[in-house]
């Protein structure tokens, strides 16, 4: 499988193994056969350096994200929910109908009316949404200690539309600029309807209220937080004063990785992410959690990504590695878009940190060997 940029040298050695003679004439002289058994895939970014000679040979076909809409995600992630809201007939046709109500009038307003300093693609905003919203599922998984009860489903269909909005706001609605943030606000209330058991509170936005299951209402979020004070002991450099934005961003990314997913954080510079992150991995997640950090340069390279990653990991059985058991890690990455772009565009220790994200490991250097992580 090729991801990543396509590059003129070695997808013109690809143009022997993609003919009909199917061998692989290596530039050592080395001839492989492909047997019946194997296939490549190719998963590029953008054709701008393949020649016509390979996309004809591989048949490439490339399509729209907006071809395929955003209903084939929704209805995937329906499937994949947990047994027990299946059980009551009503359950899956109410979330139908939120997703009816908001998700696609949603995002258009936010593609036609709000400006995003980092540009997203619509799919990945509902990917955003969808995850977010499976974090306030996991409750109702059963487990070996706990069965999930009717009641708590039915509970549950009483407030879904609340944690349904949040996590909206949160997700589709949180990558625009200020003004941007004020026009779905207004457009959001609007399509919530006066008659909304969910509403607002007057005052402020609904980037100011978080959803609180327990009570079941809006909470300004300066109030779900303890009462700040300073440690007298503290030295000044060391003094974090919580801030409005500062709260909601912690809550946030604390929820998606306690649930195991991954988050990046982009903004300008000199506005505390780095110092709020570690604040959030060192001090404040659940003791089985451990940080490791690394920050990246422009001379950062894929092999000193892997060796600074290895050393941290021990060896569970044969072929698969992983944190001292019962332990879970979070790899923090500083300055992730900083290593030097090669000549067709790609960026080795992103690209090493991809092969993670999609296929659960890489390969050790020395024995060939795949180490699943």
């Amino acid at each position: 499988m090729f991801d990543g940029p396509v590059d003129a040298l070695w997808i013109e050695s690809m143009n022997t193994v993609l003919d009909d003679n199917k061998k692989l004439c290596l530039n050592s002289g080395a001839i492989i056969n492909l047997t019946a058994h194997m296939t490549m895939m190719f998963e590029v970014e953008d054709l701008a350096v393949a020649s016509p000679a390979t996309v004809s040979r591989c048949g490439m076909i490339y399509m729209e994200p907006s071809a395929l809409g955003l209903m084939p995600l929704v209805k995937s992630w329906i499937e994949m929910l947990p047994p027990p809201l299946k059980l009551r007939k009503q359950t899956i046709p109410i979330i139908d109908k939120l997703f009816e109500k908001y998700l696609e009038l949603l995002v258009a307003f936010v593609r036609k009316s709000c400006p995003e300093p980092v540009i997203t693609v619509d799919n990945n905003l509902v990917q955003s949404f969808l995850r977010l919203m499976d974090c306030y599922l996991v409750p109702y998984w059963d487990t070996e200690l706990k069965k999930v009860t009717a009641e708590e489903v039915e509970d549950l269909e009483g407030m879904i539309e609340g944690i349904f909005i949040f996590c909206m706001v949160w997700s589709i609605g949180c990558t625009t600029t200020l003004d941007g943030r004020a026009k779905f606000n207004s457009k959001l209330k609007e399509i919530m309807g006066k008659d909304n058991k969910y509403k607002f509170p007057q005052n402020g936005t609904c980037y100011d209220y978080k959803f609180v299951i327990d009570k079941k209402e809006w909470i300004y979020w300066t109030e779900t937080v303890e009462a700040f004070t300073i440690d007298n002991k503290a030295a000044f450099a060391e003094i974090i004063v919580p801030t409005f934005d500062s709260i909601r961003m912690k809550y946030i990314k604390g929820t998606l990785l306690k649930n195991k997913k991954h988050v990046l954080a982009p903004g300008p510079t000199g506005t505390g992410k780095t110092v709020n992150i570690m604040n959030l991995v060192n001090l404040e997640m659940p003791e089985e959690f451990s940080a490791v950090p690394l920050t990246f340069s422009a001379q950062t390279s894929a092999n000193q990504t892997q060796d600074a990653m290895d050393t941290k990991f021990e060896k569970r059985r044969k072929g698969i590695y992983g944190p001292p058991v019962g332990k879970r890690l979070i790899l923090f990455i500083d300055d992730l878009n900083m290593p030097k772009k090669e000549e067709y565009g790609a960026q080795p220790p992103i690209e090493l940190l991809r092969q993670w994200m999609d296929h659960k490991g890489w390969y050790n250097r020395l024995s060939k060997e795949y180490m699943e992580i």
